[in-house]
C-alpha cells in the first residue's frame, strides 16, 4: 500500500475533561476541570491523509464528561493511628515472605522494558502457528515508541481510552504498552463477543480509538469511534492502517514523554469484570497498580531465569491475567512469550514441543484434555521442557490434579488466585527460590497458596463483617497496592466493593491454615440457601468430578417454595457411559450430608464457561429452566 504525505505536529497536550484520570476521581461538579484551547492539529491536506484527519478530528471533538471513582486510601497520622487499633482487634493476615521494593518513579511500559536493549536480538513474542509473526526485543521497544508517538501525534491525551479488539497475536503487547506510553488507557475486549457487547464496551468506557483486525472488524465498524486496523487493511474499509500510521510518526520525529509526562498514578488499564456474578463493569488501574502487583508475583523468580523462560500465551490477552500476568511478567524478565490465539490440542501440544515451552497458565479444561485426550498420545511427551503449568480460573478438581501428574511427573502444578479487581495475581504457590534462603517453597495440593508480598488478607463473617480466625471460611478481603481505583462510573458499586478502610470485599469465600496456605471455598452470591444451610457449588463438583463417568459438570441452586432453594446439577457424560442420572445423584448422596444432596440432574452435552475457564452459572441455570418445565423440589 502507498505511503501516504503525512505530515502531524504534536498537540499540547492539557488535562481534558473526557480523560480518565487517577488524580480526578470523584469530583464535585464545580471541581472539575475544563478542557483548555486545543492548539491546531497540523496535518496535510493530501487525499491519502484523508482517514488520519478523520481520527484527529474526532478525537479533537469528542468532549463527554467523565465520573470516574476511586477509595484508594490517602494515609495521615489518623489514619495510620486506626489501621493500627484495626490490627490489634482484628485477625489480619500478612504473607510469610518479607516485603519487596516497589518502584515509584516508573510507568508499566518503563518498568517491563527496563533493561531490554540488552536482548535487541532476542526473540520476545513468537505466534506458535507455523509462519507466525515475531518481535524481538529491538523491534517491541521500537514499536511500543512508535505507537505512543503515533497516538501523541493524532491527538490522544492522557486519559483517553483505547479499546483494543484483537485475538491473541503477536503484536498485541506492543499496542497495549504503546497506549500506555502514551498516557491513554489500555481496554481490552474479546474479539469474538457479538458486535453489541464491544459496543456496549466501547461506550461505556467513552472510548477514543478502537484497535482491531480483520476479523473485528465488521462488529467495531459500527462503534462510531475511528477503528486502527491491523492485518489485511484492504478488508478494512475506512479502517486506519497501523503501518501507515506508525509510518506517519516516524516521519514527525516527535518524542513521547515531553508533551505530557505520565505518571505513576496515571490510570493505563480498564478491563472489564468478567460479568459472571453482575452487570460488566469497567475496572480502573493505575500504573502503581500494575507495577506493584508485578513486584509482588514475581518477587520469587531468581536471576539465573533471567531470558531463560518460556511461557505460553494461550489465556486472553485482553484479560488481565493474559496481558500482566503472562505478557509483562515475561517481558519483565525477558523470557519469551509463545503466542496461541485459540486452544487445539494437537496445535498446543505441538507448540509445546517446538518451542520448548517452560511454563503454561492453563485452565483446567486444557489439563483435562492433556489428560484424557487419545491425542496426547501422539507427541513423546517425555522430551517435553515443560517445568511447570499455573491454573487460576477455577478450582482444581483433586482427581484431576492427580491424574496429570500421573500422566507428567516432572511438571509441577501450581494453583494461584487473582481477580481484576486486584491488578492479577493475589495468591500463588511456589515461592522463596532463593538458593541463600533455602528451597522453594511449595503450597499445600488443592489451596490457592500463599499470600503475596505486600498484601494484608482477612476473612470476614458476610453478614457481620466480623473478622474471622484461621481455619474459619469467611469472605476474602485483601488489601495493598495493587487494588483498584474503582469501578468506572459507578461509585456505588465501587463502595460496596472497597470499604472506608481499603479492604476489597472478594466476595469469594475461603480460609487460611495453620501454615498460611489459603483455600478457596466458593463464591458468596453462588452459595446455595437449603433451608438455612449453606451448599458449596464447587464442592459438588468436585465429588462429581470423581466419577469416572463425569467428563464435567456444574452445579447451581433452583429456587424453591419450601427450602429457598435446592442444589441441581448439569453433566457432561463421558463418550459410553451407562450411568442414569439417578445412578449420579445417588452418587453424590452416598457422600455428603443430606443437605447438601443433588435434587435434579441433567445431562448435557457441554457446560458453558468464560473465555478463561470460569462456569457461566447464570447461563447454565436459564437454559436449564427453559429446557425443563418441571420444578426441583426438595
Amino acid at each position: 500500500m502507498t505511503q501516504p504525505n503525512l505530515t502531524c505536529t504534536p498537540l499540547a497536550l492539557t488535562p481534558h475533561k473526557n480523560c480518565v484520570t487517577a488524580a480526578s476521581r470523584m469530583p464535585s461538579p464545580s471541581s472539575r476541570h475544563h478542557p483548555s484551547p486545543r492548539p491546531p492539529l497540523l496535518l496535510s491536506t493530501n487525499a491519502k491523509a484523508a482517514p488520519f484527519l478523520l481520527l484527529a478530528t474526532a478525537l479533537a471533538t469528542n468532549t463527554r464528561e467523565p465520573t470516574s471513582s476511586s477509595l484508594q486510601l490517602r494515609m495521615g497520622d489518623a489514619a495510620i493511628a486506626a489501621v493500627r487499633e484495626e490490627e490489634e482487634e482484628e485477625h489480619i493476615f500478612r504473607s510469610r515472605f518479607p516485603p519487596v521494593a516497589v518502584p515509584d518513579d516508573v510507568t508499566v511500559p518503563e518498568f517491563v522494558l527496563a533493561g531490554a536493549e540488552a536482548y535487541a536480538d532476542k526473540v520476545a513474542l513468537v505466534e506458535a502457528a507455523p509462519g507466525g509473526r515475531s518481535y524481538t526485543y529491538g523491534e517491541v521497544c521500537r514499536d511500543v515508541a512508535r505507537f505512543a508517538r503515533a497516538l501523541r501525534s493524532v491527538g490522544v491525551r492522557k486519559g483517553h481510552v483505547v479499546v483494543v479488539a484483537l485475538p491473541n497475536l503477536a503484536v498485541y503487547p506492543v499496542v497495549s504498552l504503546g497506549i500506555m506510553s502514551a498516557g491513554a488507557v489500555f481496554s481490552g475486549v474479546n474479539p469474538r463477543a457479538v458486535a453489541a457487547e464491544i459496543r456496549k464496551q466501547v461506550e461505556d468506557s467513552e472510548a477514543k480509538l478502537v484497535v482491531a483486525n480483520e476479523v473485528a472488524y465488521d462488529k467495531v465498524k459500527g462503534a462510531g469511534v475511528p477503528v486502527i486496523g491491523i492485518g489485511d487493511v484492504e478488508c478494512m474499509p475506512g479502517a486506519i492502517s497501523w503501518d501507515e500510521l506508525l509510518a506517519a510518526a516516524d516521519r514527525t520525529g516527535a518524542p513521547v514523554v515531553a508533551l505530557d509526562p505520565v505518571q505513576q498514578s496515571d490510570l493505563c488499564a480498564l478491563p472489564y469484570s468478567s460479568g459472571t456474578t453482575g452487570v460488566s463493569k469497567g475496572v480502573m488501574l493505575s500504573h502503581r497498580n500494575l507495577v506493584s502487583n508485578l513486584c509482588s508475583s514475581m518477587f520469587a523468580v531468581g536471576q539465573e531465569l533471567l531470558a531463560q523462560v518460556v511461557t505460553l500465551g494461550l489465556m486472553p490477552f485482553f484479560h488481565i491475567y493474559g496481558i500482566t500476568g503472562i505478557c509483562c511478567s515475561t517481558l519483565r524478565h525477558k523470557g519469551t512469550v509463545v503466542v496461541m490465539d485459540r486452544f487445539d490440542l494437537r496445535t498446543f501440544l505441538g507448540a509445546l514441543v517446538t518451542h520448548r515451552v517452560m511454563f503454561a497458565p492453563l485452565v483446567p479444561p486444557v489439563m483435562l484434555a492433556m489428560v484424557k485426550s487419545p491425542v496426547a498420545d501422539e507427541f513423546d511427551i517425555s522430551g517435553l521442557a515443560l517445568r511447570s503449568v499455573m491454573t487460576a480460573a477455577a478450582p482444581l478438581a483433586p482427581d484431576l490434579l492427580a491424574a496429570f501428574q500421573n500422566k507428567f511427573p516432572g511438571v509441577q502444578v501450581e494453583e494461584a488466585y487473582g481477580l481484576t479487581e486486584h491488578s492479577c495475581i493475589t495468591l500463588t504457590h511456589a515461592g522463596g527460590g532463593d538458593p541463600q534462603k533455602g528451597p522453594v517453597q511449595i503450597a499445600k495440593k488443592n489451596s490457592v497458596g500463599f499470600i503475596l508480598p505486600n498484601l494484608e488478607v482477612k476473612f470476614i463473617d458476610p453478614d457481620t463483617g466480623r473478622s474471622l480466625p484461621k481455619n474459619t471460611p469467611g469472605e476474602v478481603c485483601v488489601r495493598s497496592q495493587a487494588v483498584m481505583q474503582g469501578y468506572y462510573r459507578q461509585k456505588e458499586e465501587t463502595e460496596r466493593t472497597i470499604d472506608d478502610k481499603g479492604w476489597l470485599h472478594t466476595g469469594d469465600v475461603g480460609y487460611i491454615d495453620d501454615d498460611g496456605d489459603v483455600f478457596i471455598v466458593d463464591r458468596i452470591k453462588e452459595l446455595i440457601k437449603y433451608k438455612g444451610f449453606q451448599v458449596a457449588p464447587a464442592e459438588l463438583e468436585a465429588i462429581l468430578l470423581s466419577h469416572p463417568s463425569v467428563e464435567d459438570a456444574a452445579v447451581f441452586g433452583l429456587p424453591d417454595e419450601e427450602a429457598g432453594e435446592v442444589p441441581v446439577s448439569c453433566v457432561v457424560r463421558r463418550r459410553g457411559a451407562a450411568e442414569s442420572e439417578a445412578d449420579m445423584m445417588a452418587y453424590v448422596a452416598a457422600r455428603v450430608a443430606s443437605y447438601k444432596k443433588l435434587r435434579l440432574l441433567r445431562f448435557v452435552d457441554a457446560i458453558p464457561k468464560s473465555v478463561s475457564g470460569k462456569i457461566l452459572r447464570r447461563q447454565l441455570r436459564d437454559e436449564f429452566v427453559k429446557n425443563n418445565a418441571k420444578t426441583a423440589t426438595a
